[in-house]
C-alpha cells in the first residue's frame, strides 16, 4: 500500500507539472489565468516551426573566391600607398587572378627597397621572382585558407545581426559544412524584404568622380536594362583606374525609372568599415534619407578627405550602385553625412539596418530558396490536427470495444502520454513541425501498442485460472522486456536522427525519443497503478 501511495503521488506530480509546463503552448487558456499566476509561469511555450506558420528557409554558399580577391584587393591599395609614401616611383600596382599582386617598377633600382619594404609589411605575401622591373607576389596558402575560414564566420555574424535588427522571433541560423549557411526565417510576413535584407552585401563606398575629358561622352540618362550597353560603348574609352557606375532615378512626370551613369575612379577613398552607427530621418523635401556617422578614425579621415577634395564631386556607392553624388563644397568636420535616394521609408531602414550590421565579407551565392505561405502553414496545421484526431479516435474506440475498462485505462494512459509530451516539449521550448506532428501521431500508436501487449499477456493468465492480482503483475512481468526491447531500439534511431538530421527531421527525432521515454513511463507505470489500485479489493473479474 506505502509503494502505491507512492506510485500515485508520483504520478499525480508529473501530470500536473507537465500541465503547467503546457498551458503556454495555449495562449488564449494562458492570458485567462489570473497575473499573478502569470507573473511565476514561464511565457515561453511550444513554438511552431517553418512548415506550420510559414516562413523562408535559405541555403547560402559564401563566395570564397571573391572573399580572397576583396582581402587582396585591400593590400594592393596599401602597397600603393606604402610606396608612395616611400617615394618610390612605380608603372602600378594591379591585382592578377584571384591572390597575385603584380607590381611594376619604373627603375630596376628600386627593386631591392620595393622587396624589402613588402617582406616587412607583407609578410603573409611570397615573391614569385627575385628580379626584373615586373614584381609578382602571391598569397600564401595558410592565409588563403585563414581570408575563407574569416568570411564564413564573419558572414554569420553579420547575418544574425541583420535578422536580430530585422526583429525575427526564434531565427535559425547555423553553419552547414564549410562555406554554406542555413537560415529559417518562420512567421516572416514580406519574405521578398526579408531575402532582400540578408543578401545585401552592403558595401559601402565613397568613390570620386573622375574628371577626365571621358566623363563627358556619358549620356545624360540611360534607359533600364541598357546600362551594359553603355559600357561596352565606351570600353577602350574609359581611363585606367576608371569605371562606369549608376544610379537609378525616376522621373517626375511618369514616375518611369531610368540609370543616371557616372565615371568615378575605381578606388574608394573610404569604405564603410568606419561606420559607427547609420539612422533613418527625413530630408529637405520630406524624403527619407540615411543618416551615417563615423568612428573617431572614419571621422578623421572624412575630415581630410573632404578637405583635399572641395569643388569635386564624391559618388557614395552601396554594392556598385550609386545613391548620389554630390559636390563637396566644404570641409565637412564631425564625422557625420547622408546618403540620399529614391527610396521608400522601409527601403531605408533596410538600408539603415545592414549598414548598422556591417558589411557582407563577400557576396552570397543561393543554393536554396523555399518559402512557405503562412495560409499553407495553417493548412498542415489542421490537416495534421484533423489527421491526430481522426486516428486517435479510432485508436480510443477500438481499445474501449476490444478490452473494455481496460481499454478505458489504456486510454486514459495515452492521455497522459500526450499531456506529458506537450509539458516536455514545452518545457524545452521545442519547435514543433508537421514530421513533429507525426511523431506525435506514431508515439500514440506505439503507447497502444504497449498496452496491447501487456493486456494479452493478461488474458493468457486468466485464461489459464490465475487470480486477477496475479494474472495483472504476471502479465506486466512477461511483457516487460518484449516492451523495453522495442522502445529502446526505435530510441537509438531516433537519437540517430536527431545526430544526423537537420531541419524538421531533427524536430521529429525530439518528438520520437521524448514520446518513448514518456511511453514506457505511462505504459509501465501509469496503468499499472491504476489496476494495483482496483486490486485492493481483490476482484474476481477483470474487463478486459
Amino acid at each position: 500500500m506505502k509503494k502505491l501511495r507512492g506510485r500515485l503521488f508520483l504520478l499525480f506530480v508529473v501530470t500536473v507539472v507537465s500541465a503547467i509546463l503546457a498551458l503556454p503552448s495555449f495562449p488564449g487558456l494562458f492570458q485567462s489565468l489570473p497575473d499573478g499566476v502569470k507573473r511565476v509561469l514561464s511565457h515561453r511555450g511550444l513554438s511552431l516551426g517553418l512548415d506550420l506558420q510559414g516562413g523562408i528557409h535559405l541555403v547560402l554558399e559564401v563566395e570564397e573566391e571573391r572573399a580572397v580577391e576583396i582581402a587582396v584587393d585591400r593590400i594592393r591599395k596599401a602597397v600603393e600607398d606604402l610606396l608612395k609614401d616611400k617615394a618610390i616611383e612605380v608603372e602600378g600596382v594591379r591585382r592578377e587572378g584571384s591572390k597575385m599582386i603584380v607590381i611594376t617598377l619604373q627603375q630596376e633600382a628600386d627593386g631591392e627597397a620595393v622587396r624589402t619594404l613588402l617582406d616587412e609589411s607583407f609578410p603573409n605575401f611570397m615573391s614569385q621572382n627575385p628580379a626584373g622591373t615586373r614584381l609578382v607576389y602571391e598569397l600564401r596558402d595558410t592565409e588563403e585558407e585563414r581570408v575563407k575560414t574569416s568570411a564564413i564566420n564573419q558572414a554569420l555574424e553579420t547575418l544574425r545581426n541583420r535578422i536580430d535588427e530585422f526583429g525575427v522571433a526564434e531565427p535559425l541560423i547555423q553553419r552547414l559544412g564549410l562555406n554554406q549557411i542555413a537560415i529559417q526565417l518562420p512567421g516572416v510576413k514580406d519574405p521578398q524584404r526579408a531575402k532582400d535584407l540578408i543578401q545585401e552585401t552592403a558595401l559601402l563606398e565613397f568613390k570620386l568622380l573622375e574628371e577626365s575629358k571621358a566623363a563627358l561622352d556619358l549620356p545624360p540618362q540611360v534607359e533600364k536594362g541598357q546600362e551594359d550597353t553603355v559600357r561596352k560603348t565606351l570600353e577602350g574609352k574609359i581611363p585606367e583606374g576608371a569605371e562606369i557606375l549608376f544610379e537609378t532615378a525616376v522621373s517626375e512626370p511618369d514616375g518611369r525609372a531610368y540609370s543616371i551613369p557616372y565615371l568615378v575612379k575605381k578606388d574608394a577613398v573610404l569604405i564603410g568599415d568606419v561606420l559607427q552607427d547609420a539612422r533613418v530621418s527625413i530630408g529637405e523635401f520630406n524624403e527619407p534619407i540615411v543618416s551615417i556617422t563615423f568612428d573617431s578614425k572614419g571621422a578623421r579621415e572624412f575630415d581630410e578627405l573632404t578637405a583635399a577634395n572641395i569643388g569635386k564631386r564624391m559618388a557614395v556607392v552601396l554594392d556598385g550602385k550609386v545613391y548620389s553624388a554630390p559636390v563637396i563644397r566644404d570641409r565637412i568636420s564631425g564625422g557625420r553625412a547622408i546618403i540620399e535616394g529614391t527610396f521608400s521609408t522601409a527601403e531605408a531602414n533596410d538600408l539603415a539596418v545592414v549598414l548598422r550590421a556591417g558589411a557582407l565579407p563577400a557576396p552570397l551565392k543561393t543554393l536554396q530558396d523555399l518559402t512557405v505561405g503562412p495560409s499553407l502553414g495553417q493548412d498542415s496545421i489542421e490537416k495534421g490536427l484533423r489527421t491526430t484526431i481522426i486516428a486517435g479516435s479510432l485508436v480510443l474506440i477500438f481499445m474501449i470495444v476490444y478490452y473494455r475498462l481496460s481499454g478505458v485505462i489504456a486510454n486514459m494512459a495515452v492521455f497522459l502520454n500526450l499531456i506529458c509530451l506537450l509539458g516536455a516539449l514545452s518545457g524545452l521550448n521545442a519547435t514543433l513541425t508537421l514530421p513533429g506532428i507525426a511523431g506525435i501521431i506514431l508515439t500514440i500508436g506505439m503507447g497502444v501498442d504497449s498496452n496491447v501487449l501487456i493486456f494479452e499477456r493478461i488474458r493468457e493468465e486468466l485464461r489459464q485460472g490465475r487470480p486477477v492480482r496475479l494474472a495483472v503483475d504476471s502479465g506486466y512481468n512477461k511483457a516487460f522486456l518484449t516492451i523495453v526491447d522495442s522502445h529502446v531500439t526505435t530510441l537509438i534511431t531516433g537519437l540517430a536522427l536527431f545526430l544526423f538530421g537537420t531541419g524538421p527531421i531533427k524536430g521529429f527525432a525530439v518528438t520520437l525519443c521524448l514520446g518513448i521515454a514518456i511511453n514506457l513511463f505511462t505504459a509501465l507505470v501509469g496503468t499499472k497503478v491504476v489496476f494495483d489500485f482496483m486490486n485492493r479489493r481483490k476482484l474476481d473479474t477483470l474487463s478486459i
